[in-house]
């Protein structure tokens, strides 16, 4: 028989209100085998609790109900308490009827160094090296795309300490114009210095200032004749107004986030803008995890305490749904800081503008999500869940090399999103200049000429590069990378097992030391053998359409004066081109229009210098 309505077999919750108080506190709800269930927080712990067994429940809650076997509480001082205290159990057991956020393990930031030349590069993580932090940016793409701007802008360095301090000729990033090299004295401490200076102004949205400045400099090098440098300040600031009228979207300034919540479907989606001295840092999406649909307020409220706790909070968060406890969160966050923190959801202006996009992005994001949940999105989570990456991949990038026997090397690159494979994005190398078979050149020559093009500004970065092969074309990979001051891109190894069967490969990970092994049946596994497999497809059908072409490729068609006329007229002569390689010099300078040193060189070509 089955429990009636809100009540549970096992658990006589009349007996249990009568000694519950009316203190504010957490509780827990587990069933009959110790499992948590749920975690709640209360202003009144004995209302709180009752209320599940004495009103109209959804689903869900009925659901969670009937299987409650035990409750155990935490009386607190304040109800504040008891909302810190909520969201940590929520964050470190995971009940299974609350909204989950995945804990990202921390944002990315730009970070520029103390010394007398600084760097500039990518941080993620606890800020332990002394110097400055801008951020957080909301994934590692805004970021990477923000770094490449400031390269163009100003040619601070990005590359790491180890490959500074150990240089002596300037590296491909002062060759393109990326970096002004102070590596090997090729500026002064002063000109670097004011590099720095814009570039940081740059950061804390100060753009119109460094505009100011440049037009400053611009006018003073044009009246001392010093035209290519007022030019490259003209360059600059012209790039800096684009920038602006980009990222500017109305003339407020200030630093806040937006928050959009959109459900349907069984599932939810938040989308997470950061607004930072008045510029758009970019969004980051959210899919928080329920066992049912939840009110838009309730999953809003539950975001806001499992992100902002514990992290830096902006003074205002606008929001699509206001929470029914945001006085509560408000006066947590705020003591948080130790300034006040304020909820909107009322905005004009801007702020409203701002809160549409926001909108919209939730909903096409969901819509997006539902459309493509059991396909390559799904794979995408599970490779998230197998890295233990803070977010899934966008764009990936393969390498393989493919070659007969060392000769005609093509090395292929193929690139997957979240919507599988972007083919217009593929391309293939023919590598030359490097000995026949080694497969460790061939796919350093392949890296190099992908992305100095990328840093050039040609394309963009992928979040995951995966190579075929182990530790050691890895660690040739990772060589590369850093020679090109390429910063935020995950390296992935995928090495076949000892068996070289499908299933049993062995993934590494850069800079780490034990491999990772996926189960046979791991969609992350599947999608990492998608990409191996159609990079491996890619490389061996340029590598035959090579071979093909120099098979179709005559001889007679090298040869410097041999064009289309005389080509024929020696096939028709000697019965094609066998009948041409056997021909001596003689018989050769006999055709119409083959003279006899021609006739010489034809021969040569055949059969070498006598």
């Amino acid at each position: 028989m089955q429990p009636a309505h809100g009540e549970s077999a096992a658990f006589d919750h009349k007996a249990f209100l009568k000694t519950l108080t009316g203190r504010p506190g957490v509780y827990r709800m587990l069933d009959g085998d110790g499992n948590l269930l749920y975690v709640g927080k209360a202003r009144d712990l004995r209302r709180r609790v009752g209320s599940y067994f004495t009103r109209s429940l959804n689903r869900r809650i009925q659901s969670m109900v009937s299987r409650v076997a035990h409750i155990e509480v935490t009386v607190t001082h304040t109800e504040a308490e008891a909302l810190i205290l909520e969201n940590n159990l929520i964050k470190s057991l995971k009940p299974r009827y609350n909204i989950l956020l995945r804990d990202d393990k921390s944002y990315p930031y730009i970070f520029l160094s103390d010394g007398e030349f600084p760097r500039l590069g990518f941080h993620r993580g606890a800020k332990r090296i002394r110097g400055r932090y801008f951020g957080p940016y909301p994934n590692v793409g805004s970021l990477r795309e923000t770094l490449q701007l400031l390269q163009k802008l100003f040619p601070v360095r990005q590359c790491e300490e180890s490959f500074y301090r150990n240089r002596s000729r300037p590296c491909l990033q002062y060759q393109i114009k990326r970096c002004s090299a102070p590596c090997v004295g090729l500026v002064t401490r002063e000109a670097y210095a004011g590099d720095v200076r814009d570039a940081t102004l740059f950061l804390e949205g100060k753009a119109t200032e460094v505009i100011d400045g440049l037009v400053r400099r611009m006018e003073q090098a044009a009246q001392a004749l010093e035209y290519e440098q007022a030019a490259r300040y003209r360059d600059q600031v012209a790039t800096l107004k684009r920038i602006q009228e980009r990222q500017y979207i109305t003339g407020e300034r200030g630093d806040l986030d937006i928050i959009a919540c959109a459900a349907g479907g069984g599932i939810s989606c938040i989308q997470l803008f950061f607004i930072r001295n008045g510029r758009n840092l970019g969004n980051k999406v959210f899919y928080p995890q329920s066992r049912d649909e939840e009110r838009a307020e309730a999953i809003v409220s539950a975001f806001i305490a499992q992100y902002y706790l514990g992290r830096q909070v902006p003074q205002e968060i606008v929001v699509s749904d206001m929470p029914t406890d945001h006085l509560l969160l408000e006066q947590v966050l705020g003591e948080q800081q130790g300034r006040q923190v304020k909820l909107r959801a009322r905005v004009r202006a801007g702020r409203a503008r701002w809160l549409r996009m926001a909108a919209d992005n939730a909903r096409l994001a969901l819509d997006s999500r539902l459309a493509s949940r059991s396909g390559v999105q799904a794979r995408l989570e599970a490779l998230q869940e197998a890295l233990d990456l803070d977010e899934p991949p966008t764009r990936m990038e393969c390498f393989d090399i493919s070659h007969t026997g060392g000769e005609l090397t093509v090395a292929s690159c193929v690139v997957f999103d979240q919507n599988g494979a972007l083919k217009s994005d593929y391309r293939r190398f023919n590598i030359e200049g490097i000995t026949p078979g080694d497969d460790y050149a061939a796919m350093n020559q392949a890296l190099n000429r992908r992305y100095s093009r990328i840093q050039s500004g040609e394309g963009r970065l992928p979040d995951l590069l995966l190579i075929d092969g182990g530790r050691g074309q890895l660690a040739e990979a990772a060589g590369v990378l850093e020679e090109l001051a390429v910063s935020g891109v995950l390296l992935l190894g995928v090495a076949k097992g000892v068996t070289r069967k499908p299933g049993m490969e062995q993934l590494f990970l850069f800079g780490s030391e034990a491999p990772i092994i996926l189960p046979a049946d791991s969609p992350a596994l599947h999608l990492i053998q998608q990409i191996r497999d159609e990079a491996h497809r890619f490389a061996i059908t340029g590598h035959r359409q090579r071979r093909e072409r120099k098979r179709n490729t005559s001889v007679l068609e090298t040869i410097p004066g041999v064009g289309p006329k005389r080509r024929q007229r020696l096939l028709k002569q000697f019965g094609g081109l066998q009948g041409v390689s056997r021909a001596g010099i003689e018989d050769l300078s006999t055709v119409e229009g083959i003279s006899g040193q021609l006739a010489q060189q034809i021969y040569e070509a055949f059969h070498g210098e006598q």
